[in-house]
């Protein structure tokens, strides 16, 4: 009964080599998911930071599970694509249309949590390096916008400015 119960916990796993790169993968994974997270957690978005690490350690797993369970090329192109199509689902969830004010909110939260789970899936595949540069990089272009915040008010007082001076 229990070298059953031993093999079935091992499974997939046939060395501890094996299970440090799963432990790292998934560790690494959740990190950099947290990064980005975190990030939207602190300018007060509805999926923060365990929405984010959910999402990279989620996506992780499917990978590193399909590459333990022997998936050829073609199998793991069929997970990935169906991570994609999931996340696109969740993603969707985020995205509001509010209808007086003609302006839809939430896209930039659906396209983190998509990042995130392109994040999880690349260090899954055991490339953390490629999965620090992407996280790097969603969290420079998240951080845009202070800029954005910051054009768009300059435009508003010009705009303020312009209706000033033809007496609107």
């Amino acid at each position: 009964m229990l070298d059953v119960l031993w093999q079935e916990l091992t499974s997939g796993l046939h060395d501890s080599k094996q299970l440090e790169h799963v432990i790292i993968r998934l560790l690494a994974a959740a990190i950099l998911g947290g990064l980005v997270g975190f990030q939207r957690e602190t300018t007060h978005k509805p999926a923060g930071l365990r929405t984010h690490m959910l999402v990279s350690v989620a996506t992780a797993a499917f990978v590193v599970a399909s590459a333990s369970g022997g998936l050829s090329v073609e199998g793991w192109s069929r997970v990935i694509q169906g991570i994609i199509t999931g996340i696109g689902f969740i993603g969707a969830g985020t995205i509001l249309k509010i209808s007086q004010e003609h302006a839809i909110k939430g896209l930039t939260t659906a396209a983190s949590v998509w990042m995130t789970a392109a994040i999880g899936v690349t260090v899954g595949l055991g490339n953390l390096g490629i999965g620090l540069m992407v996280t790097f990089l969603a969290l420079t272009i998240l951080w845009l916008w202070k800029v954005e915040h910051s054009v768009e008010g300059d435009l508003s007082r010009a705009s303020d400015h312009s209706d000033e001076s033809h007496g609107a």
